[in-house]
């Protein structure tokens, strides 16, 4: 767990507004790149599941739900113990919309007046706590719909959505997830360069690249 330490360096990076960010962790996928279940695969003895449901409740989110689909069982497992709130997709094969979906109806089930969500997935292992009190913290700053890493060349997640998304957020469709929303041209967004976004985990050689087992 993280040290007390880091938990107030993340909790000072999101200001002391009285705003309610939630979360969401995307982790419902098969790995067919991989060929085998990514969530479980570890850097520095821990999982990437248990790196990103960390990063985020440590960056103060509440509530968080998470998104199982394939390997429910153990996915529920590895981070049962954490304060999160987890939901199944049945329909998961169809892609990050679906899940999107069904994590903000969570979220909002829960907290009907959550002002923003953080949208993360659990294959960027170098995605903590920090990164995610930028987001929020720039959002606070500049209260803008959109507040998304830039990376790459590209803009993408972890993104930050504010309420007035919601409605947007909960029409998404296919495999893209919030990918035209966050790239929309006329979108009201707010960037941050994080170059650790840049990495994620997709095959076997992404594996080994960065020493995982």
């Amino acid at each position: 767990m993280a040290g007390i330490f880091e938990i107030e360096k993340a909790r000072s990076m999101t200001g002391e507004q009285n705003l309610k960010i939630g979360g969401i962790i995307l982790a419902a996928g098969g790995s067919s790149r991989l060929g085998e279940p990514k969530q479980f695969i570890k850097l520095a003895g821990k999982s990437l599941l248990r790196r990103a449901a960390e990063a985020i409740t440590v960056a103060g989110c509440n509530p968080v739900t998470l998104v199982v689909g394939a390997n429910r069982g153990e996915t529920e497992a590895e981070v049962g113990d954490l304060a999160i709130n987890i939901c199944f997709n049945h329909d998961w094969p169809s892609g990050m919309s679906s899940s999107i979906r069904i994590a903000l109806r969570e979220l909002l089930s829960i907290d009907p007046k959550i002002d923003a969500i953080v949208i993360m997935l659990c294959d960027q292992p170098f995605i903590d706590a920090h990164t995610i009190g930028l987001l929020v913290a720039r959002f606070k700053q500049t209260s803008k719909s959109i507040v998304a890493a830039r990376y790459a060349g590209v803009v993408g997640v972890p993104a930050l959505f504010s309420r007035e998304m919601f409605d947007a957020l909960s029409k998404l469709d296919g495999d893209k997830g919030a990918r035209d929303l966050i790239r929309d041209p006329d979108a009201e967004i707010e960037t941050i360069e994080i170059k650790e976004a840049a990495i994620d985990i997709d095959t076997r050689d992404d594996v080994e690249r960065y020493d995982m087992h």
